[in-house]
């Protein structure tokens, strides 16, 4: 089976391919055979060649022994089967050591062939540990990087998979209406103009989500970073969710905890967290429900930390489901949203050198739970 024959990889090279590399690769398809082969002949000659040269520096050491001593030591007594016992001692040396050579070899066959086999794509491949520990190690250390590039590639799957779908429905609403405007199916009016533009913030909010989670992901995201009146800034997010919140139906407030100190955080992205958690809070609080934003030091043992808590008292959120609330895309099927808000704020408090958690039960509400650091200090007057 030739590389372009490949059923997974027939119209164009697989995704990790290096870019500026001819697809399908250049040589027969068992090159990496051949390779084997020619790593386990060269192997072959170079103990071959150990062999001879041991052989060799042996029999002259005994026959320079031999002539200093001048027989006379009871060893030499022995002196025309020297030479015999002598080759038959590297011998036997030399065939410990062979036996040693294929105990080693054999395992680290198997890794090339399975090598050979993710180059192709093949991410479920599995190396038996088998071998000298060091070998072992070597098979293991494998089979953690093949797993990792499977679940890699699998979360790039689902990735593209959960943006297609996310982009679909926007745009679909968007060409239904606008082709309704140019038909004439539809006037123009607010009514039919209002869910266009809806729908295009969404994918705005979409796209920017994409790209901080992409940032925040790859360290790439800088952070500005200055003292910060933590209070001070969830007051103003808790404020400016007002109208939503009444809107909806739900009591929002905030309770800060006085003397709070100033934290060094980009007050920006931090909003941006608080903003996330309001919202999905906001999504599964009912009518008539209540939403709390707290914020104060954390326990002593906890270390100098501001903990800040926002809290629903909607269906909560099911045990088989509760680990993976920061997953990508995860959301409730009634959620308009993009399923990013609490990935993104997993990863913009990481930034920050902070942990976030989720605490629920179901039908008792919901509690997010982050920790940040107090990495700054006021400089004291003289």
């Amino acid at each position: 089976m030739t590389w372009s024959r490949h059923h997974r990889f027939r119209h164009g090279p697989p995704p990790w391919w290096p870019e500026g590399e001819p697809w399908p690769p250049t040589g027969p398809p068992w090159a990496w055979r051949g390779m084997r082969g020619r790593f386990f002949w060269r192997l072959g000659l170079f103990f071959g060649f150990v062999f001879l040269l041991l052989l060799g520096a042996s029999t002259i050491a005994y026959w320079i022994a031999s002539g200093i001593s001048g027989g006379a030591h009871p060893f030499f007594l022995i002196r025309p089967f020297g030479g015999l016992v002598l080759l038959l001692a590297v011998f036997l040396a030399m065939l410990a050591v062979g036996r040693g050579v294929r105990r080693m070899a054999a395992p680290i066959g198997d890794v090339m062939d399975a090598a050979q086999r993710v180059a192709e794509g093949d991410y479920a491949v599995r190396v038996p540990e088998r071998g000298p520990p060091e070998v072992r190690q070597l098979t293991r250390a494998f089979n953690t990087m093949v797993g990792r590039l499977r679940a890699t590639d699998e979360r790039r799957r689902s990735l593209l998979a959960d943006i297609s779908h996310d982009l679909r429905t926007p745009l679909a609403v968007i060409q239904g209406n606008l082709e309704g405007l140019l038909d004439g199916v539809y006037p123009r009016d607010d009514a039919h103009l209002g869910p266009v533009l809806e729908e295009t913030r969404l994918l705005a909010r979409l796209v920017d989500d994409l790209r901080t989670l992409a940032l925040a992901e790859t360290g790439a995201l800088r952070l500005e970073r200055e003292p910060t009146d933590l209070g001070a800034l969830i007051a103003e997010t808790v404020a400016s969710f007002q109208g939503q919140a009444a809107g909806a139906g739900v009591a929002l407030s905030a309770d800060v905890a006085p003397g709070l100190p100033q934290a060094a955080v980009d007050a920006f992205r931090i909003r941006q967290v608080l903003e996330n958690l309001v919202v999905n809070a906001l999504q599964h609080a009912p009518r008539g429900g209540e939403i709390g934003v707290r914020c104060g030091i954390a326990p002593p043992e906890s270390g100098p930390q501001i903990e800040v808590t926002v809290s629903d008292n909607g269906p909560g959120i099911s045990a088989d489901d509760l680990p993976h609330v920061f997953d990508r895309f995860y959301k409730s099927r009634d959620s308009r949203g993009s399923g990013l808000g609490l990935t993104i704020a997993k990863n913009l408090v990481a930034a920050h050198g902070g942990e976030i958690s989720a605490e629920s039960e179901p039908g008792r509400g919901t509690t997010m739970r982050i920790s940040l650091p107090v990495t700054w200090e006021a400089p004291r007057l003289p």
